[in-house]
């Protein structure tokens, strides 16, 4: 397969925003553990709202991501847990 974007880089996504709240869930659920979790207000810095924009990638080597957070996170952990042997 060829490519009009060599040497590139990307930040991979799903195209869809998430809750930090979801995310927090996912390694919760994949780990087995609850996180301690403290609200707060936003502070400075913090973004009301990210998700990684996947058109650019889709243009460039045409491929869609359609992993979800949830997904992913498990195998990830799954990975992890296996490549450290946890």
């Amino acid at each position: 397969a060829t490519s009009n974007a060599p040497f590139r880089i990307f930040n991979i996504g799903n195209n869809n925003p998430v809750k930090l709240t979801e995310y927090i869930e996912a390694i919760e659920k994949a780990t087995g553990k609850t996180a301690i979790k403290e609200l707060l207000p936003l502070q400075p810095g913090d973004v009301p709202d990210t998700y990684a924009d996947v058109s650019e990638l889709e243009r460039s080597v045409g491929y869609k991501p359609a992993t979800t957070v949830t997904e992913g996170v498990a195998n990830f952990v799954a990975w992890y847990r296996d490549f450290y042997k946890e």
